[in-house]
C-alpha cells in the first residue's frame, strides 16, 4: 500500500456473488488482512476454520474466479472479451443511473466508480417526514416502501447503513440488464416525481 499507509490496517473482502461475474446463489468468498499483527491473523484464521465451508460448487467457482485464464491459454481471449463487455456495460449503467437521479428534484449522487451499488442522498419533503414519523417508520424506509408499491423497484433505506442524523439516503443498484435499464429508470423517476408532488411543502 506504500509508505504512506504502512501502519494502516485494511481488510478486503471479495465474493462470488459480489464479484465481476455476479454469480448470485453460488456461495464462496475470501478476505485479506493487511497491516495486522500476526496474532490477529491467527485468531481470524482459527475463527474462519471452525465455520462451515462453501459447498463444492462454490469452492470450485471461487478457485476459477481467483485464478482466471492467463494470457496464452485457450480461453483467455473469450474471458478477456466477456470481462471487458461486463465492465463496459456496468460503467454505462452507472453513468445512466447517475444522470437520471441527479436530474430529479432533491436527489444527488456521485457516479459510482465501481462495484454495483449506489447510495444517493434524497432530500425528503417535510410533509413526507411527518407522515413517516406518524406511522412510526423511518422516513427513508417510508420512501423505499412507497417506491416498491408504486414502481415495483426495491431500494434499501440508508438508515440501515448509518447516516448523518437528519439526512436520508437509499441504496440502489445498477444491475438490471442494460437493455431494460432505461425503462427501470423511467419507472423510478416517475415514482419520485409523483412522491415529491404528493408531499410538496
Amino acid at each position: 500500500m506504500g509508505d504512506k499507509y504502512q501502519n494502516q490496517e485494511l481488510v478486503s473482502f471479495h465474493s462470488m456473488s459480489k464479484g465481476l461475474f455476479g454469480e448470485c446463489g453460488h456461495r464462496g468468498g475470501y478476505y485479506e488482512l493487511v497491516g495486522f499483527e500476526k496474532e490477529i491473523h491467527e485468531v481470524c484464521y482459527k475463527r474462519a476454520s471452525v465455520n462451515l465451508c462453501s459447498n463444492a460448487v462454490g469452492q470450485i467457482m471461487l478457485g476459477l474466479m481467483a485464478n482466471p485464464p492467463k494470457e496464452g491459454s485457450e480461453s483467455y481471449g473469450l474471458y478477456s472479451q466477456e470481462r471487458a463487455a461486463i465492465l463496459s456495460s456496468l460503467s454505462r449503467r452507472a453513468a445512466l443511473l447517475t444522470k437520471s437521479l441527479n436530474a430529479l428534484e432533491g436527489i444527488s449522487l456521485d457516479q459510482p466508480p465501481g462495484a454495483m451499488y449506489a447510495f444517493p442522498q434524497v432530500r425528503l419533503p417535510r410533509k413526507a417526514v411527518e407522515v413517516a414519523n406518524q406511522q412510526g417508520v423511518a422516513p427513508d424506509a417510508f420512501y423505499a416502501l412507497r417506491a416498491l408499491e408504486s414502481s415495483g423497484i426495491v431500494i434499501v433505506p440508508g438508515s440501515g447503513f448509518g447516516q448523518v442524523e437528519g439526512t436520508y439516503h437509499f441504496r440502489t443498484t445498477f444491475l438490471p440488464p442494460e437493455n431494460e435499464f432505461e425503462e427501470v429508470m423511467k419507472l423510478f423517476c416517475d415514482f419520485h416525481t409523483k412522491f415529491m408532488n404528493e408531499f410538496r411543502d
